[in-house]
C-alpha cells in the first residue's frame, strides 16, 4: 500500500525558529499544527493558511488582520498570537498553544451542557468579547469551534479571522462572512455587523450549549438565514425545562432580532450574565410583546399594568409565553432602552431598513450566499470526513464516489470533481473520490518469454519492472523467464496492483558437461556459465576409464544451481590397483579361487582334468604387484601323480 503524501510542513523550521511537529486541526481558512518555537524552548500552535487561498487577497488581508487584531489584545480569555510570518509564499501565524478541547468537542461529548457548565463559559466568553469590544474589534465568528477549553481549566476565544475594527457601518465588504447557524439578522440582510452582532452569535451559542442543539435548522444555508431574519429564538426552557427562566431571559434579549433591543455589547451583557451567575439576576423572566420585524422599529414599550399586560399578551402573545405580574428587571429596563433608541427613527427608517434589507437579502445572495462561487479546496490525502467537512463548510453538497489511486492510501480522499481550484456556485454538488488504493490489473502471461520481451509486457501491462533476482540452471532455454514474483517474493495471481513491482527469474540454460577435461578446462567452462568452482569442493576418486588428473564430472550439489553458486568436481585418481596374493605352493584349484576372491581373473595351462593333481608355484604378474580388478593372472603349476 501507498503511503498518503506527506505534508510538505511537517519537519520544516519556519524562519529558522519554529519547527513544525504534527497537525492539530484542519480550518475553512488554514492548518493548525503543533510546534517548537526553538528560541524560547516552549510549544505552540501554528496556524498556516491554506495553499489554495494564498492567492486570494480578501483571504491573505484576513489571515493578517486576525493576528494584528487578536495581538492587541492580550487578555486572559483570548488566545495570544505570538508572532507572523510567510514561508514560501504562504503565511502563518505563531499562537498560544492550548492542550484541550473545543467547546464544539463537549457539546459532541456531553450533547447539551449543564447550567453551571454554560455560565462558567459564557463568563469567560463574554470577558473575552468584551475586551474586543472595548478595543474596538468586532469578532463576527463566534461560535463552539472557536472556544477553547484547555486542560488545565482555561477558556479562551480565538480564530479572529474575520474581525474588523468598528466603524459606523462595519459591512463584510464583498462577502458575508461567518458561519450561517450564528450570524445575526444584520448580518444576513445588510451585511453590516457591531458588536451587537457578536452579542446575537453568543445568545445562539449560548441556546446551543442549554439545548443541545441550534434554534434554526434547515437543509440549505439559505433557509437558516432566513429563519434569522424572521424568527424569533425560542426559550432555551422549550427543549431544556431545567434552565432558569433569568437564563431563558438573558438567552432572548441577546437574540433579538432587533439589534437594537439587545445588550449593547459584550460587556453589558457579561454584566447582566454575572449578575444571574451570582444569584441576583432579574426577578422577573417576562418576555415583552415582539411586535418589531427586521428592520423596523418597535412601538412604545412603556410600563403597563397587570391587566393591560394581561390583555396585551392574550391578544398578540403566543400561548408559550410566560405570565407577567412581576416588578420590571434589569434586562426589561434595558430592553426598554433599546426600544426607545428604536423609536426616534419612525416609520420612514422602517421603510428604509426594508428596502436595504431586500438590497442586502439580494446582494447577499449573489455576493456570498447560495447563488456565489467558491473555490473548491485541494483536500487530497485527507481523511474522508475531513474532507468532507471543509467542502461542506464552503456550502457544498457532497457525495462520494470510488476511484484508484497510486498515491493516496485506502479510505482517504483523492481528490474531487470539480477539480481543486475550480470555482463552483455555493449548494452546489462536488463528487469526493475515495481512494481504493491501486487498480487490480490482470497480470501478462510472462513465463517462457525471452527476458526483453517480459520486461516490455510489465511495462504495458502498466506494472512495473523489478529485478532478475534469480538466473536458474533448468536446461531451458537461457534468458526466457521461469517465474514472475511479487513484491511479496511470491509467485503473482490473476491480477495484481497497478505500477507494483515484478521482479523475474530466468533460466541460466544448462550446466555444461565437463566430463574428460582437465581440471582447469572444466574450471573455465564452469566459470563462463555463472558458477564458482570452489577447490574446497573438489572431490578424488579412482575411475577405470576416465585417465588419472582428469574431470570424471561436476560433484552433485543436491539442490537446484543458480548463476553465482559456488561447486566441486570429481577427479579422477585413475583405476584403482589391486595387490596380487602369493598362491605358491597351494593346491591349483584352491590358488585358482583365492585370485578370484581378491577380484582378478586367474587362469591356467592345466587342464581341468589335473588340477586336483597340479600344485600352484607362482603367478605372472607376480605375487606382491599391484594390478587393476579384473586384471587377468596367469597361474604356474606343477602336476603330480602322488597326490
Amino acid at each position: 500500500m501507498n503511503s498518503v503524501p506527506s505534508d510538505p510542513f511537517i519537519g520544516r523550521t519556519l524562519d529558522e525558529r519554529y519547527l513544525v511537529r504534527s497537525r492539530i486541526a484542519r480550518g475553512g481558512m488554514a492548518m493548525v499544527y503543533l510546534g517548537n518555537d526553538l528560541r524560547l524552548q516552549r510549544r505552540v500552535a501554528i496556524k498556516v493558511m491554506h495553499q489554495h487561498l494564498v492567492e486570494d487577497e480578501n483571504f491573505t488581508r484576513r489571515f493578517e488582520r486576525e493576528a494584528r487584531s487578536a495581538a492587541m489584545l492580550g487578555h486572559a480569555n483570548v488566545v495570544g498570537v505570538f508572532d507572523q510570518g510567510a514561508d514560501g509564499g504562504v503565511p502563518y501565524l505563531v499562537m498560544e498553544y492550548l492542550p484541550g478541547i473545543t467547546l464544539r468537542e463537549l457539546l459532541k461529548q456531553q450533547r447539551r451542557l449543564t447550567v453551571d457548565q454554560t455560565l462558567e463559559i459564557g463568563e469567560a466568553v463574554l470577558s473575552g468579547l468584551a475586551a474586543a469590544h472595548a478595543a474596538g474589534l468586532v469578532h463576527r465568528d463566534v461560535k463552539p469551534e472557536n472556544v477553547l477549553l484547555a486542560d488545565d481549566g482555561r477558556i479562551k476565544i480565538g480564530d479572529f479571522g474575520l474581525a474588523r475594527a468598528v466603524s459606523a457601518n462595519t459591512t463584510t465588504g464583498q462577502a458575508l462572512l461567518g458561519t450561517i447557524a450564528y450570524l445575526s439578522p444584520e448580518l444576513v440582510t445588510r451585511g453590516i455587523a457591531d458588536e451587537r452582532s457578536d452579542v446575537y452569535a453568543f445568545g445562539i451559542m449560548t441556546f446551543e450549549m442549554l439545548t443541545g442543539r441550534q434554534p434554526f435548522r434547515g437543509e440549505q444555508a439559505m433557509q437558516i438565514a432566513y429563519q434569522h431574519a424572521h424568527s424569533d429564538v425560542p426559550a432555551p426552557s422549550s427543549l431544556a425545562p431545567e434552565t432558569p427562566p433569568e437564563l431563558d431571559e438573558f438567552v432572548r434579549w441577546c437574540a433579538e432580532r432587533d439589534p437594537s433591543l439587545r445588550p449593547l455589547d459584550a460587556a453589558q451583557a457579561l454584566e447582566a450574565l454575572r449578575a444571574i451567575r451570582n444569584g441576583g439576576g432579574p426577578g422577573d423572566t417576562r418576555i415583552l410583546p415582539r411586535t418589531g420585524a427586521i428592520g423596523t422599529t418597535t412601538p412604545s414599550t412603556t410600563v403597563l399594568s397587570g391587566a393591560e399586560q394581561g390583555a396585551l399578551q392574550a391578544s398578540t402573545a403566543p400561548s408559550a409565553e410566560r405570565p407577567s405580574s412581576a416588578p420590571a428587571t434589569a434586562v426589561d429596563r434595558a430592553r426598554r432602552a433599546g426600544a426607545r433608541r428604536a423609536r426616534r427613527g419612525g416609520w420612514l427608517a422602517a421603510a428604509l431598513v426594508v428596502l436595504i434589507a431586500l438590497a442586502g437579502g439580494v446582494g447577499w445572495w449573489w455576493g456570498q450566499g447560495p447563488g456565489s462561487q467558491v473555490t473548491v479546496p485541494d483536500v487530497a490525502g485527507e481523511e474522508l470526513d475531513a474532507a468532507t467537512l471543509t467542502l461542506e463548510e464552503l456550502s457544498l453538497t457532497v457525495e462520494t464516489d470510488k476511484c484508484s489511486s497510486l498515491e493516496v492510501e485506502k479510505g482517504r480522499a483523492v481528490g474531487t470533481e470539480p477539480a481543486a481550484g475550480s470555482r463552483v456556485d455555493r449548494e452546489s454538488t462536488v463528487t469526493l473520490c475515495r481512494s481504493t488504493g491501486p487498480a487490480k490489473l490482470d497480470v501478462p502471461t510472462l513465463n517462457g518469454l525471452p527476458l526483453e520481451e517480459a520486461q516490455r509486457a510489465i511495462e504495458e501491462a502498466r506494472f512495473r519492472v523489478g529485478e532478475v533476482v534469480e538466473e536458474r540452471f533448468d536446461g531451458g532455454e537461457r534468458g526466457t523467464v521461469i517465474l514472475a514474483l511479487g513484491s511479496n517474493g511470491k509467485g503473482l495471481g490473476e491480477t495484481y496492483s497497478e505500477q507494483g513491482r515484478i521482479d523475474l527469474i530466468v533460466s541460466a540454460g544448462s550446466v555444461p558437461d565437463v566430463a574428460g577435461q582437465t581440471v582447469e578446462a572444466a574450471t573455465e567452462s564452469l566459470e563462463a556459465v555463472g558458477l564458482s568452482v570452489d577447490a574446497d569442493a573438489n572431490v578424488e576418486e579412482h575411475h577405470g576409464e576416465v585417465p588419472e588428473g582428469s574431470v570424471i564430472a561436476m560433484v552433485d550439489p543436491g539442490r537446484e544451481l543458480r548463476v553465482g553458486d559456488g561447486v566441486g568436481v570429481r577427479i579422477s585418481l585413475g583405476p584403482e590397483l589391486f595387490e596380487i596374493p602369493d598362491v605358491a605352493e597351494l593346491p591349483l584349484q584352491e590358488a585358482i579361487d583365492t585370485l578370484e576372491q581378491a577380484g582378478f581373473s586367474p587362469s591356467s595351462g592345466v587342464l581341468e582334468t589335473f588340477r586336483d593333481f597340479a600344485r600352484a608355484t607362482g603367478t605372472e604378474p607376480a605375487a606382491g604387484e599391484r594390478v587393476p580388478a579384473g586384471t587377468e593372472v596367469v597361474v604356474r603349476a606343477r602336476v603330480s601323480l602322488d597326490f
